[in-house]
Parts: C-alpha cells; sequence; structure tokens
C-alpha cells in the first residue's frame, strides 16, 4: 500500500508554547533530542549516543548546524507515519528552522506514545512487545 503522506503533524512547527520542557532541551542540548529522535525513528538500530555525537561533530566541523544530518530523519519520520511536508520541503525546515523542525518532531513522537527518554528498547518493553518484534541491539555502550 502506497504511503500518501497526508496525516497532519500532531503540532505545528512553532507549537513550542505548551512544550516548554522540550523546547528547552531542544535549545540548550539538540544533540540529545536528535539522538533521541534517530533512535525511535530507527528502531533501535541507531543509539541516541552515537547519532548524537555525530549531529555534533557535524555541526562543529560544518558550522552549519546539524540539519544536512537531521532532515533525513524528518523524512523518514514523515514516511513512518504518512505525515504532510510541510511547512515546506524537510531540508528546508532543518536549514531555516532546525530547533523548531527537531522539536516538532520530538513532540509527534511524544504524541504517539513513545516516552523519549527510554529510547526504543525501553519504549518496546514499557509496550509489552517482544524483543523480537524490536530491532536488534548492535552495539554494547551505556544503557538507559
Amino acid at each position: 500500500m502506497a504511503n500518501l503522506n497526508n496525516a497532519s503533524w500532531s503540532s505545528g512547527l512553532c507549537g513550542c508554547t505548551h512544550d516548554v520542557r522540550s523546547c528547552c532541551l531542544t535549545l540548550f542540548c539538540p544533540c540529545i533530542v536528535f539522538g533521541r529522535i534517530a533512535e525511535i525513528v530507527d528502531k533501535g538500530a541507531t543509539s541516541c549516543c552515537k547519532s548524537g555525537t555525530a549531529y555534533t561533530l557535524l555541526a562543529t566541523a560544518t558550522g552549519l548546524g546539524g540539519c544536512l544530518y537531521s532532515f533525513g530523519y524528518r523524512s523518514r519520520l514523515r514516511e513512518q507515519y504518512g505525515l504532510e511536508e510541510k511547512p515546506c520541503g524537510d531540508c528546508c525546515v532543518h536549514w531555516f528552522c532546525e530547533p523548531c523542525a527537531l522539536c516538532q518532531e520530538y513532540r509527534e513522537l511524544q504524541t504517539r506514545g513513545f516516552d523519549m527518554a527510554l529510547g526504543w528498547q525501553g519504549n518496546m518493553e514499557r509496550m509489552g512487545k517482544s524483543g523480537a518484534t524490536a530491532a536488534p541491539r548492535t552495539h554494547q555502550g551505556m544503557t538507559r
């Protein structure tokens, strides 16, 4: 079945007014927010720590922020949930308003029932889904 990408986001791009906690986390630690988003979108195949570190290194090395890396995850998130590509293309949203884009994606996953601090595996356990449905953990790093 084709994905029509016509569902609306649960909140607008600038919908931080009722979510001060996520907004502050995004402003002061975007690498953590991005890492958590990447881990959930990749269904545990990517670790929060590795993604957040890569985001920080790219932002530091290029001076462009992590938007060159993060916009791909917005595209994947939209594809997984059939979300509209608005207000403009994913790359443009991240290029011109990186903090707002990350915060909107974070809120979207929270609205869909994810506890972002738990990561993929923690959410699968919390939701009562067996380990067989979760992507295999491929790293032996820190755990939550």
